[in-house]
């Protein structure tokens, strides 16, 4: 009998994820390198890439095209936000080492991390954008799974 994927297996396989957009632009994939090993339900990949997987078997290659609520959700504009240029010359980048366009590393209250992309720095503020960054974009999801465990 062949092993089919559950919500909770460990699974090693190649995959692709690329943008639909006029280029098929390729975010990441592990084709032609080491394949990823990873298990369903630990949040390495999005609930909704992670629901495409289900039922597959070992040995199956599929493709699939993803709307945004499928894929990574829609944008979210109350998830980006401004902070006054004081708290992030001084809890963020005290060194001025980031610049609009980079993902920055934003200390939270309880001394985790949240990642934001910075996307304006003005003498006032410094505004970020905390989507995940292919949310509300669609995709192609590719996959060849090599086996379950």
């Amino acid at each position: 009998m062949t092993a089919t994927i559950t919500p909770h297996s460990y699974l090693t396989l190649h995959y692709r994820l690329r943008l639909q957009d006029a280029g098929a632009t390729e975010v990441v994939s592990t084709f032609g390198q080491q394949p990823a090993t990873l298990q369903l339900g630990s949040g390495q990949l999005s609930p909704g890439l992670e629901a495409c997987l289900q039922g597959l078997g070992e040995g199956e290659e599929r493709q699939f095209s993803l709307e945004p609520d499928r894929a990574f959700g829609p944008r979210n504009p109350d998830l980006v936000q401004k902070v006054t240029r004081l708290a992030y010359d001084e809890k963020i980048d005290p060194v001025g080492e980031y610049a609009p366009g980079d993902q920055v590393p934003i200390p939270g209250p309880e001394g985790g991390y949240f990642q934001g992309v910075l996307k304006e720095l003005t003498p006032q503020y410094a505004l970020f954008d905390f989507n995940h960054p292919l949310a509300g974009m669609p995709v192609t999801f590719e996959v060849k799974i090599i086996g379950i465990m």
